[in-house]
Order: C-alpha cells, then structure tokens, then sequence
C-alpha cells in the first residue's frame, strides 16, 4: 500500500466529463489499495475569469477580497469531484484549505506555504476514507483565505505530499510528461523517463511550462518523488527525482537534457551610462526596490572613462514599471537614452552534464552562427546556458540546437 497524492490541472478538470475521468483515475488507485489525497485545481479558464470579475468591480481592489472570489474555483471543482465520487461508493470529502488547515503567510494573491496540519488527513485515511483538497489556496493567521499565486495548486500538491509523508506526488496535466523540447516545434522530440530536481528547476525558470518553478523548488528540498503524467492518456510520465537515481531511471541520457524557450522577455539599453562606481548600483537596486525582477546583464565599455552601454532584461509584463522606474532615476545617474524591445526570445540549454564536460556553451554558440542567428546576450548558470536571439528565430534555434545536441527521437522511434 502507497500514499500518494494525486493533482489535477484545470484541463483536466474542465467540465463534469473530465472529472468523471478523473474520479475513475482516482477510484483506480484506492481500489489498489492505496491511501489517495487529491488536490484540484480550477476549471480551465474560471480563474481568468474570477480576476477579470474582479478588475471590472473595481480597478483598486482589497487583496483579501481578491483571494475570496478567486479562490472559489477551486472549491467548486474539489465540491464536484467529491460528489462524483460518492456517486462511485467511494468514501470521498472535499476539504477546504481552512479545514486542514493549510496555513500561510499573509501575502495575499501570493502567500507562501507556513504549515499544514495533517492530523484530517491520517483521520480519514484510518477511516478508508478519499481526501479532496482544493489547489492554490490556504487560511492566513487572521482567518483570511489566502492564495498563493497562479500555478499555485502544483505548490499545494507538492507541500501536502511532503506533510503527510507521501511516497509520491502524481501531477496530472495535458501532457503525458517532459519532453526535450516543446514537440510542437522539434516533432521529433523525446519524452524523458526521468530528469533531475535541478534540471527541472532550470526548465520551469525557462519557460518549460510542465511545472510551476515554487512547485519543483519545493519537491527538491524536501525530496518528494514526482510523477508528470497525462490525464487523458495511459502511459508511463516523466519522474522527478535525485540525481543518484537519474541513470538507473534513464539509460540513454544525453549531455543535454533539453532545449526550452521564454517569450516572455524584454530587452532594455540604457546608453550613455557614466563609466564610475555606483552608476550600475544604483539602476538596479531602483529596480530591486520596484520588485522588478532583472535576467541577462550586458555591459559593454568602450574605453576606461567612456560612457558604456548596458543591455539587460525584464519579464514583458515588467516593462512599462520598468521605464517609469528608469525615468525617475535618468537624471540622478546621468544616462542617456532608454531603449526597449519586446521582440526577443531566450533560448535555454539545460542539463547535469554540464558540469563535467567542457564545451556546452562553445558548441551551442557555433551551431547558432552557423545558421546566421545573432546572440545579444548570454547568460549562464552550472547546468544552463541560455541566450537572447531575435523572437522571429525562434523555432529555428529549438530545432537546431535540438539536433546540435543529439536530442532528435530516432526515425522508428
């Protein structure tokens, strides 16, 4: 007998066929015996909808109002699945997050997991007993519902897993797992039998949308075994584990593990920067400041003395609080012009063997230039290098760099 527990996205959640699908899932991993929690997100776009509802009520809105109305997504799908599986004879309960309770911290529309209590949980496990929490949400100290932050219902999944002790965390999407690369560009891209805590992390921060970032962070340290695995189809999925258990998982693992791409980035120059102590301090810790979070850091001096040129990026959706935190310091720092453009694209390389073989960045650099695609950042980490290209490249540089590293699915794959 297993503890596991089992999460559904909102795909997989939308609409009351879907989640008689899912109660069979569900009903197939009880009836083996195994001690089942299910945490649910949203129906695919209600949570869209919630917000805008509340943007139209007002244009300024009390946080915690926030959390009330778009937290109920979920207690409607977690309502319905416990019904639907009582429809079943299974002995199903939804449990609100305040009913556990999950507990958080008080930032609300972002709180962050304190605790969660489990002595709920192991009742209705002794009583034979199907627990169905809803995602993305807790209760703050004050009684307040608090939410933590879209995509939070992996992070719910994952931390509800490590509380009870699980022995694993299935997370059920649309996809049947990780792949090298997004299969829509490369199709001859390979689904992964396993991939490092580590490698995952970098993926999800590079635009690999499997996983939320908050979700794999917390599974790597608190060591719980995850599952990707897709709800509409019947195969094996993509574990996440240790890198001790990475080789015994999969064989046939390459250098690279995969090629990911983020759209979601701005470019920013600021040129005419004063080339003295403190000018780069002082725009980024205004940006700091602003919690506006910066990636790739170029900067480029002519000569000693001479006004340089400094090229970074921020999040798309970061831009315009960018240039207004920027305006307000122009003077102070004594830059010139502001530069910006949103038609650009980072392209990432991840993998564990990075860190014994040399020459990962240099080959990745060559098989862009051979194929004319121009570099206008780099940015690199232990297990990453990734790099800023023209957006209009995009596919192209996922195909090539997929091939470039022997990623490519054999033809009678």
């Amino acid at each position: 007998m297993a503890r596991i527990v089992m999460k559904f996205g909102g795909t997989s959640m939308a609409g009351i066929e879907r989640i008689r699908h899912v109660a069979g899932l569900v009903r197939r991993e009880a009836e083996a015996g195994n001690q089942v929690a299910v945490v649910v997100s949203a129906m695919a776009g209600e949570t869209d909808r919630l917000v805008q509802l509340c943007r139209e009520a007002a244009s300024l809105y009390d946080p915690r109002e926030y959390d009330v109305v778009v937290a109920s997504g979920e207690q409607v799908t977690s309502g319905l699945l416990a019904i639907t599986l009582q429809g079943m004879g299974l002995n199903a309960r939804s449990y609100m997050g305040w009913q556990l309770p999950i507990r958080t911290s008080p930032a609300h529309s972002a709180a962050l997991i304190d605790g969660i209590d489990v002595d709920v949980l192991e009742r209705v496990f002794d009583g034979g007993g199907i627990a169905v929490i809803p995602g993305f949400q807790g209760v703050a100290a004050d009684g307040s519902v608090a939410t933590l932050g879209r995509g939070g219902s992996d992070t719910s999944a994952v931390a509800l897993a490590a509380a009870m002790r699980a022995d694993r965390c299935d997370i059920y999407t649309d996809v049947d797992g990780v792949y090298t690369t997004d299969p829509r560009i490369v199709p001859r891209a390979r689904k992964l039998a396993a991939v490092t805590y580590e490698e995952m992390l970098e993926l999800a921060s590079v635009g690999a949308k499997v996983l939320q970032t908050r979700s794999v962070g917390l599974a790597m340290r608190e060591k719980m075994p995850v599952t990707v695995l897709s709800s509409f189809e019947d195969k094996p999925g993509t574990m996440i584990v240790d890198d001790d258990r990475i080789e015994e998982l999969d064989m046939e693992r390459q250098l690279i593990t995969g090629i990911a791409y983020d759209k979601n980035e701005a470019r920013v120059t600021l040129t005419g920067l004063p080339d003295q102590p403190g000018a780069v301090a002082a725009i980024f810790g205004a940006l700091a400041e602003a919690n506006i979070n910066v990636d790739m850091i170029v900067q480029s001096v002519p000569r000693a003395g001479e006004p340089s040129v400094l090229t970074f990026t921020v999040p798309t959706a970061s831009l315009p609080q960018t240039t207004e935190v920027l305006g307000r310091i122009k003077s102070e720092v004594g830059f010139g012009e502001v530069l910006t453009d949103t038609n650009v694209v980072k392209v990432s390389a991840v993998g564990v063997g990075m860190r014994s073989n040399a020459g990962i960045a240099a080959q990745m650099f060559r098989a862009l230039a051979d194929r004319g695609i121009n570099i206008l950042a780099i940015t690199t980490s232990e297990i990453k290098v990734s790099v800023l290209i023209a957006e209009e490249y995009t596919e192209l540089a996922v195909r090539v760099l997929h091939t470039a590293y022997g990623l490519d699915a054999d033809d009678d794959a």
